[in-house]
């Protein structure tokens, strides 16, 4: 953990055999001779990418470590990061680099063991929904043993062991492939259980920012770019840009009156992956005058998402109170017991069907797991992962941070401009967006219909029109409920209209892609109220 520069002993007996091939293929080196020998380690970090960026907590310091090649990519990453030295942002999206995607858990111990884990599958593809297993689990919940005996399969998200699908059997282990693998009628009946009766599942390691303080609300209304909701007991989604005016980060905000468990307070949610970077970029930028103060409640609470057109009942079994659709409308938030375990609950759904987030502290999160499932037992409750959850959103048109929702593009472009207000005196970003609006748009976020049944469309691969590449896959799922292979992709504007067929190089079969409206599932959005 203390190793600075220093360079290990020579060895030349351990590459003789790479040396022999070298100088057979150029006799010149041989003639020349060996001169000096460096022998240094080669730096890895836990995911295999280096560290290119903002150090978090830090002002005006930016690092650039953990490249395997420094000389082979110092000049593309020096470049990207000069970038961000100079402008704050480079012309990509560098989170895959940022320093900010790792938490505290990603301690030396945990870093060797995923790199001897990296260095053994340095060559080997990396195929979707493969989740090696060095240095797992780190983090957990009281839950995840309970999961596991019910058959619960894990990804990891942010280091924690979440719910990917519940195996059919204890020896089912479908193969990696980049086509749909033998989960996919797994992940149907998940799916089909959430859309007929009602479903429960785990989202642990969601990022819980808590906001207190009397400038709590114009700290966010100058940090997000439309309107904040600021009324008691009622939550609303807003974005957050950089200086550039691109998407910065996306947040729900719930609005939570003065009782026993706190005074007036604002929680602030957002991806798992953003615990350290909306954190940092939150603290940034709070002026020496605000009454503001911030709070996380990442790791201290966990969320169970209760989905499904019975989850009212469910609910109401659950705990006490109203909560009828007149009583607790959609986009509600309260503070309430499930069974024994204090909880908040929010009406809110990523599945866009009635949905309820129940925010419980994590020594309460079994008691209020067998309340749930208890007053389920009547209604056929069942349990889904997050896999289930990744095809309902992609009907419902719902974009996933750095993902979809990228700091290459601004609210317009990616079809948020709803939530836009450029009346407000000023929010960060502003001017900028200013200038891009009277420019126009450079691409736009679009829904697509893939006409191939035997593979979902993968983040990065390339749109064309004849040769010229039209645009880039930032999402991919089988729409279980409306029966489609969809994506998302950034495409250039005159493609955007509804109907137009581009085509996408899947896994070697050149296929079509139609632009579909967006949440081809429910358009009008009115099973989730």
């Amino acid at each position: 953990p203390n190793f600075s520069n220093d360079l290990c002993p020579d060895d030349l007996e351990r590459v003789m055999d790479v040396l022999e091939g070298a100088f057979a293929r150029m006799p010149a080196l041989a003639d020349v001779g060996i001169k000096r020998v460096v022998n240094g380690p080669i730096t890895y970090t836990i995911d295999g990418a280096p560290l290119v960026g903002p150090i978090p907590g830090k002002r005006n310091a930016f690092c650039i470590i953990g490249l395997r090649a420094g000389l082979g990519e110092g000049g593309g990453h020096g470049w990207l990061l000069a970038q961000q030295i100079v402008h704050g942002e480079a012309c990509y999206d560098t989170w895959c680099l940022d320093p900010r995607r790792f938490g505290a858990h990603t301690n030396v111990e945990l870093t060797s063991l995923k790199a001897i884990e990296d260095y053994q599958n340095e060559f080997r593809f990396h195929f979707p929904h493969e989740h090696r297993p060095a240095g797992r689990p780190a983090k957990t919940t009281p839950l995840t043993p309970i999961l596991a005996a019910a058959g619960a399969e894990f990804t990891v998200v942010n280091g924690w062991e979440r719910v990917d699908h519940f195996k059919p059997s204890a020896d089912f282990h479908p193969r990696h492939t980049f086509d749909f693998d033998e989960s996919f009628d797994v992940i149907a009946k998940e799916v089909a259980l959430v859309q007929t009766k009602v479903g429960l599942t785990e989202v642990n390691g969601f990022n819980r920012i808590e906001i207190t303080g009397k400038d709590r609300h114009s700290f966010l209304d100058r940090m997000m770019c439309g309107r904040v909701q600021k009324r008691d007991g009622r939550v609303g989604l807003g974005y957050l840009l950089n200086h550039h005016g691109m998407i910065k980060a996306e947040a729900t905000i719930a609005n939570l009156p003065s009782s026993e468990r706190g005074d007036e307070r604002v929680w602030y949610g957002s991806a798992a992956a953003s615990e350290v970077h909306d954190m940092d970029w939150l603290r940034s930028h709070i002026l020496p005058e605000d009454d503001v103060h911030l709070r996380s409640l990442t790791n201290d609470q966990t969320i169970l998402v209760l989905a499904g057109p019975q989850a009212r009942d469910v609910l109401c079994k659950a705990a006490r109170g109203d909560w009828s659709n007149a009583a607790f409308p959609w986009l509600s938030v309260r503070e309430c017991f499930i069974g024994i375990a204090p909880a908040t609950v929010m009406s809110v759904s990523f599945s866009g069907e009635l949905a309820y987030e129940i925010h419980v502290p994590n020594a309460s999160l079994y008691a209020a797991y067998l309340a749930l499932t208890q007053a389920g037992t009547e209604f056929g409750l069942g349990l889904f992962g997050t896999r289930a959850v990744e095809a309902m959103r992609m009907e419902k048109g719902f974009l996933h941070w750095k993902s979809d929702l990228i700091t290459e593009f601004d609210p317009f472009e990616t079809g948020l401009g709803r939530f836009v207000n450029m009346n407000k005196d000023d929010f960060i970003g502003k001017p900028a967006l200013e200038r891009r609006i009277a420019e126009g748009v450079r691409k736009r976020l679009v829904s697509l219909e893939i006409e191939y049944r035997n593979a979902p469309a993968h983040s990065g691969a390339s749109l064309m029109q004849g040769d010229r590449v039209v645009g880039t896959i930032t999402s991919g799922a089988w729409g279980y409920r409306v029966g489609k292979n969809l994506a998302y992709a950034f495409i250039d504007p005159e493609l955007s209209e509804h109907g137009t067929v581009v085509t996408l190089d899947l896994c070697g079969n050149i296929v079509n892609a139609r632009v579909i409206a967006p949440a081809p599932y429910d358009p009008k959005f009115e099973l989730l109220r």
